[in-house]
């Protein structure tokens, strides 16, 4: 994914909504989650907002988080976090991804040894809309 456009916003926390003036986050599993950093990509001709939280619970190894919880974290975060941001920033982002990492890894970069977790969800009416692809 590297070189696809994507612009680093330098998180502009303290000017979006209250839900996002903090970068830890508790969410329905239990496990406190940090946000990392917000991408917003136009390269695709559609605004994609990135969420990349590091969510060390998700960990193969050690970790208690299952993917069906870390599903239902994501769904909770763009509630929560990504679309009071988008609307609190008058994005209209195409969609919207939040990504959960048991490491910090820059964008687009590999570990074969970290587990990720990605969802895809549309913003309608400010609901967050999961998007199979």
């Amino acid at each position: 994914m590297r070189g696809r456009g994507c612009v680093l916003t330098a998180l502009l926390l303290l000017t979006a909504a209250p839900a996002v003036a903090q970068n830890d986050y508790s969410v329905p599993s239990g496990q406190v989650v940090t946000l990392r950093e917000i991408l917003i990509d136009e390269a695709t001709g559609a605004t994609w907002l990135r969420f990349r939280f590091r969510a060390p619970a998700i960990a193969r190894a050690g970790g208690a988080v299952t993917p069906v919880a870390a599903a239902q974290d994501m769904d909770h975060l763009c509630r929560e976090i990504a679309a009071p941001y988008a609307e609190a920033q008058g994005l209209t982002p195409e969609r919207v991804v939040i990504s959960l990492s048991d490491r910090d890894l820059a964008f687009g970069e590999t570990n074969p040894d970290a587990t990720q977790f990605f969802d895809v969800f549309r913003l309608e009416d400010g609901l967050c809309i999961w998007e199979e692809f």
